[in-house]
């Protein structure tokens, strides 16, 4: 039994098919990437996991246990946590008060929250920088804390949308040093990047869908030999000449 699957999931907005018939499975301590042209629907993926949107069609199960249908807070509760595409901290607070109204979801008092928070800090880097307001990081800093404040949930598979957009080449390898050791605490992970260097390093499976549809999916240099993916990306002339 896979750790985390989904069944032929699809989701329709009015007559369009954002996701249609998406089907993968995901091995616990895995870090399975999903990559695709933009617009292909691999955020939609995410907000369909999470419960963000609800499906038109499908199943998505967790551990053995069917979470389709269930609200965000109870899938974020069974230990699914996710980071967003555009980070959005609480900008007028402090770094760690950030982490701590995350934390609260595992916490019953402050000082729990606090502790937690600042573990999640702690693991993440960022312990330096607590203090500061959100509002004054710079984007990596803000790609970590977008982090943290996930890892404050004590997920059990944690979403990663985009981490890397924006970073350069050596916030870029602290970005993958990251993930690696998210992965080895013991968290699986599922990541949604464009940048190839990232997606193509840490992934143990990939799966690359265009239209909403999956077109390929295997090990990172079968997928990235595959015709029909360099055909999404660089254009059908390319997918033929490979």
């Amino acid at each position: 039994m896979a750790y985390f699957e989904t069944r032929n999931i699809v989701k329709f907005f009015g007559g369009l098919a954002a996701v249609n018939g998406v089907s993968f499975k995901v091995q616990k301590g895995q870090i399975y990437g999903l990559i695709g042209p933009n617009g292909s629907g691999k955020t939609t993926i995410f907000n369909l996991i999470n419960g963000y949107f609800p499906l038109t069609n499908g199943e998505i199960l967790f551990n053995g246990e069917d979470i389709s249908g269930l609200k965000t807070h109870v899938i974020c509760h069974k230990g699914i946590g996710r980071t967003f595409q555009v980070v959005k901290p609480l900008k007028r607070m402090t770094v760690l008060d950030n982490v701590i109204a995350s934390a609260f979801l595992r916490s019953s008092n402050k000082a729990e929250a606090v502790k937690l928070a600042e573990t999640s800090l702690e693991f993440c880097g960022m312990t330096d920088q607590k203090d500061k307001l959100a509002k004054s990081l710079p984007i990596a800093s803000r790609k970590r804390l977008e982090i943290a404040r996930s890892l404050a949930t004590k997920p059990k598979l944690l979403l990663l949308d985009e981490t890397a957009a924006g970073l350069n080449p050596s916030e870029l390898e602290q970005a993958i040093q990251l993930i690696k050791k998210i992965r080895d605490s013991g968290v699986t992970v599922i990541i949604v990047e464009h940048i190839m260097k990232i997606i193509m390093t840490i992934s143990d499976t990939i799966l690359c869908i265009n239209h909403g549809m999956p077109i390929a999916e295997g090990t990172p240099a079968e997928v990235a030999s595959n015709h029909e993916v360099i055909a999404a990306y660089l254009g059908e002339d390319y997918g033929a000449q490979s």
